[in-house]
């Protein structure tokens, strides 16, 4: 799989579908918008022409965390889950990070999602603490 930054508008559009898939309640130009942030890194990953899965980081650094790449989205399109397609995905991420200084990939999931929570931990990511909010 070949790996590389979506930089245009065209190549973000292209990724909209397979983002809707991990954010199924969000309007297409809501996610192109957010993908179109400066800050925001979206990588795709390709086999041949077909695009097959995306990962969305933001670099940050709050308060006494250390620096990290944090990791918003990695989805690979349905039609070609179970191929390695995301393992391929996160170790770019991870080695695109720790180029940059990070010393750390973090994200937060739903707590319901224990498939996804095993899939981390598979790959030496550790659940070490809660993401709690409140709708205001």
């Amino acid at each position: 799989m070949d790996v590389r930054e979506l930089l245009t508008e065209s190549e973000r559009r292209g990724a909209v579908p397979i983002l809707r898939q991990l954010w199924s309640d969000a309007d297409p130009e809501d996610v192109l918008a957010w993908t179109g942030d400066d800050e925001y890194h979206l990588f795709g990953g390709f086999v041949g022409d077909e695009l097959v899965g995306v990962a969305g980081v933001l670099v940050r650094q709050h308060l006494h965390h250390t620096r990290h790449a944090w990791l918003y989205d990695l989805v690979v399109d349905e039609a070609n889950r179970e191929q390695g397609y995301g393992t391929s995905l996160l170790r770019h991420v991870e080695e695109w990070a720790d180029e940059r200084g990070c010393e750390s990939v973090a994200l937060a999931s739903p707590l319901a999602q224990a498939e996804t929570h095993q899939y981390y931990e598979n790959r030496d990511y550790e659940k070490w603490g809660y993401v709690i909010e409140k709708d205001i």
